[in-house]
């Protein structure tokens, strides 16, 4: 039997967006988001964008009417999007009150930042708290999002569509959770990464030249990555599918599941990312 796979994603456009967008900071989460943006079909026109080093890229789109470094606001400003790194949030919140009206929805991909601290230093708006994660650079990411309670059902739509631009967007009520989603997708994509590293390096010890171990590895990897994505069946399903009773793939499953195996390894390892991400949240 044929195996099912889901339509396509949706083709979500932006062209109808109300107001203008700020973007704080492009640097490469703020520049996936850009380029989705105008991927999508949002007028350069629309869009303002603060930062200090700006790329030859960016400035290209100042002939397509984007605004660079504006000193005041240019129309209304529907939307702010902060993608600075935390470590720089204290003086850049300062300066960004003149563009935030009333009606203005702030969105923080600001790791660590809580939206005690967004409060605080914007008092009285309506706030989401965002975390994307690096597959955003290609459109394939995946955004946790966590409103504040100022946040209307028309922002968090308008919101739900800017982070789009980026790939798939979960909403969660509890910020409390946002540890364990920095743990498990914000630095989860390293951990692939380290699979395919480690996955070519234990075909060169079984005696695969490096580059064919390398090449190997990482196309089993990408591919299975995308069948995964592609495929309504559960994750052990597919494992399940390729694992013969007795074979090669149960003989390698009988020691990556073993109780010290990677199930262990991997608990403890996000265990370890999200006390990290409540250290650094203060």
């Amino acid at each position: 039997m044929t195996e099912p796979f889901p339509p396509s994603a949706s083709s979500t456009t932006l062209k109808g967006f109300a107001g203008n967008i700020l973007l704080v900071g492009a640097g490469k989460m703020g520049t996936a988001m850009l380029q989705g943006w105008l991927r999508l079909g949002l007028s350069p026109r629309k869009i303002l964008v603060i930062e200090p080093q700006p790329s030859d890229e960016l400035r290209a789109l100042l002939k397509e009417g984007l605004t660079l470094n504006p000193e005041q606001p240019a129309g209304r400003i529907a939307a702010v999007v902060i993608a600075v790194k935390p470590q720089t949030a204290p003086e850049t919140m300062t300066g960004l009150m003149p563009f935030i009206a009333s009606e203005t929805i702030v969105v923080s991909i600001m790791a660590g930042k809580t939206l005690r601290f967004l409060e605080n230093a914007l008092a009285g708006r309506a706030l989401v708290r965002a975390m994307p994660n690096t597959p955003a650079a290609i459109g394939r990411g995946i955004t946790v999002a966590v409103p504040n309670a100022r946040v209307s059902a028309t922002q968090r739509t308008s919101v739900h569509g800017l982070l789009s631009a980026m790939g798939e967007v979960e909403w969660i009520e509890d910020e409390t959770l946002m540890d364990a989603v920095t743990a498990l997708s914000g630095s989860g994509p390293a951990y692939v990464f380290l699979l395919a590293e480690t996955m070519a390096r234990a075909g060169c010890a079984a005696g695969l030249p490096a580059e064919l171990s390398e090449t190997l590895a990482r196309a089993t990897v990408a591919g299975s990555g995308e069948l995964l994505h592609r495929s309504q069946l559960p994750a052990a399903t597919l494992r399940q599918n390729v694992t013969s009773p007795g074979g090669t793939t149960a003989a390698a499953l009988e020691h990556l599941m073993a109780p010290d195996g990677m199930q262990a390894l991997m608990t403890r390892a996000i265990a370890a990312a999200a006390k990290r991400s409540r250290e650094l949240a203060g």
